[in-house]
């Protein structure tokens, strides 16, 4: 398999975070080509795709509060964000469902969104907002409220507690509050705080996440066309004498069981584990 067959094979099977990602970065590619200003070396999004701290323009472009959250303003910024968005939707995901991870995200984003619309409102500021750190805060923050505990081993520092990691990156974004980059640390601490809303409802039996998953399923719906089955008449045949199942639910069985024992191994090892032959049998599979 070449490398298109391989990232393809990964976005199938990788789950809603890596697709995230995946979204993300083709984000970027397209900015590059559509709104990459070349010569003076920076990006220039329009009102109608990045957020706006002007309250009209949201009005008129209220997708804007999604849209946002999969902009970047250069390469360092996208890293560092799906770098931590890697990190800590592994964490989210040992306790949650992949639902909840993107309904998380989404909301998560909007409720950042619209802090930012009306901090920079209160504080007579204007300016534009990108990127999708507020909502892998609320990722971060969500799983160390959940299990605060938990270790968590860093590079050139081990094992350190999640709350205390946590503590750090919040801290720091507090003492830049009043710095060149203000809205996009209001968006930061408002992702922080949907974190903490989010797993206390959750633990109050109110996950916010079905609103997404309603919204998704409905639009799903809507687009799929309706199967309609016709009408047949069903003829009770005479007794046939016993026959012995076919071998293809057997096949079928081997088969499924040879999935399971790849996406074990993935789930132990890793993706990049498998055999060329096990990687070329799970992509014939997923077609």
């Amino acid at each position: 398999m070449n490398i298109i067959d391989d990232i393809k094979l990964q976005y199938k099977i990788g789950g809603v975070a890596n697709r995230v990602i995946y979204w993300n970065v083709a984000a970027f590619l397209l900015s590059l080509i559509f709104f990459y200003q070349y010569r003076e070396g920076v990006f220039q999004f329009p009102n109608w795709i990045c957020l706006s701290s002007n309250p009209n323009d949201v009005l008129y472009f209220p997708y804007t509060l999604l849209t946002y959250a999969f902009l970047h303003s250069g390469f360092w910024h996208l890293f560092f964000n799906m770098m931590v968005l890697n990190f800590s939707s592994r964490l989210f995901l040992t306790f949650f469902t992949q639902k909840q991870f993107l309904g998380l995200y989404l909301l998560s984003a909007i409720f950042a969104g619209l802090a930012f619309v009306l901090g920079y409102y209160f504080l007579n500021l204007n300016s534009t907002l990108v990127g999708a750190s507020a909502a892998v805060m609320a990722i971060l923050v969500a799983t160390t409220t959940y299990q605060p505990l938990m270790e968590v081993r860093l590079l050139l520092v081990g094992n350190v507690k999640l709350w205390h990691l946590t503590a750090v990156i919040l801290l720091l974004d507090a003492m830049q509050f009043l710095s060149d980059n203000t809205g996009g640390h209001i968006t930061h601490l408002a992702g922080a705080v949907f974190g903490v809303i989010y797993i206390k409802l959750l633990q109050n039996g109110t996950d916010l996440s079905n609103i997404v998953s309603t919204v998704i399923d409905f639009f799903v719906n809507l687009f799929q066309p309706s199967k309609k089955t016709p009408f047949k008449k069903v003829h009770v045949n005479p007794k046939k004498p016993f026959t012995k199942s076919t071998s293809k639910i057997v096949v079928k069985d081997k088969s499924q069981q040879q999935i399971d024992e790849i996406l074990d191994k993935i789930s132990q090892s890793g993706y990049d584990a498998l055999t060329a032959e096990e990687k070329e049998f799970l992509f014939k599979a997923g077609k």
